[in-house]
């Protein structure tokens, strides 16, 4: 059995403001996404890396991987018009690569801190559910709104779980529901763990971790730098 990550990096970053998407910013003196895929290539666990990135970056994407050596990466795939399309572009590139019983791993670039005991407890999850996504229970108050201005009911937290990448799928199944997507042209499902719902099936939770940041806006990069201080342990206590 295989454990194959996927990596999306298919996004163009304009909530940065820069010319550059997010996932080539440097961070500690290191592109955000080597950061990120750090974290799989020491995982002994996971066999290999597909990258799924914006066409026009994809030789600097080539020269970096290079330069940090990350040697599992197998191949670069182009994205897609939206993120459910980068996710199938990256799952669709396996046909015939893994077998069904084989899983993959799904994960943002711009997400850089990932302690191996996260991807530890996915796995052990995905193993014997055959999925996982990373969650944390949700301690604020929520109130449901119609129009973003408003709201007059509040939600249960102790019901809600606030869900995380990586995610990781059983591959056979997977391809089989994006499949069925792109039939159906479907596009707009923002990750996996939605598709899955939407087709009647159900998500596991393995741990999540409060300070898994997703970089989005020029403020995430001083932050994730604090973060990066921390220990393992202490990310991921």
């Amino acid at each position: 059995m295989k454990n194959v990550a996927i990596i999306l990096a298919g996004g163009v970053g304009s909530r940065m403001g820069g010319k550059m998407p997010k996932q080539f910013l440097s961070l500690n003196d290191k592109p955000v996404i080597i950061h990120t895929l750090e974290n799989f290539q020491k995982h002994p666990q996971i066999d290999s890396i597909i990258i799924v990135c914006v066409k026009d970056w994809i030789s600097h994407l080539q020269e970096i991987l290079d330069e940090y050596n990350i040697s599992k990466v197998s191949s670069i795939v182009e994205g897609g018009e939206t993120g459910h399309d980068s996710t199938r572009n990256g799952i669709f590139s396996l046909k015939g690569v893994l077998n069904d019983d084989d899983f993959i791993i799904i994960h943002d670039a711009a997400r850089p801190i990932l302690p191996k005991a996260a991807i530890d407890d996915m796995l052990r999850v995905s193993h014997e559910k055959g999925n996982a996504s990373l969650s944390i229970p949700c301690y604020e108050t929520v109130i449901y709104t119609d129009n973003g201005t408003d709201g007059n009911r509040q939600l249960d937290r102790s019901k809600i779980m606030r869900i995380q990448t990586p995610q990781a799928y059983k591959f056979g199944p997977m391809l089989k529901l994006y499949e069925r997507a792109e039939a159906e042209n479907k596009h707009d499902f923002i990750y996996a763990d939605l598709v899955l719902i939407h087709y009647g099936e159900t998500v596991y939770f393995s741990k999540g971790f409060t300070n898994n940041i997703k970089i989005t806006r020029k403020e995430d990069i001083p932050l994730c730098k604090a973060l990066m201080s921390f220990s393992e342990e202490e990310l991921f206590s």
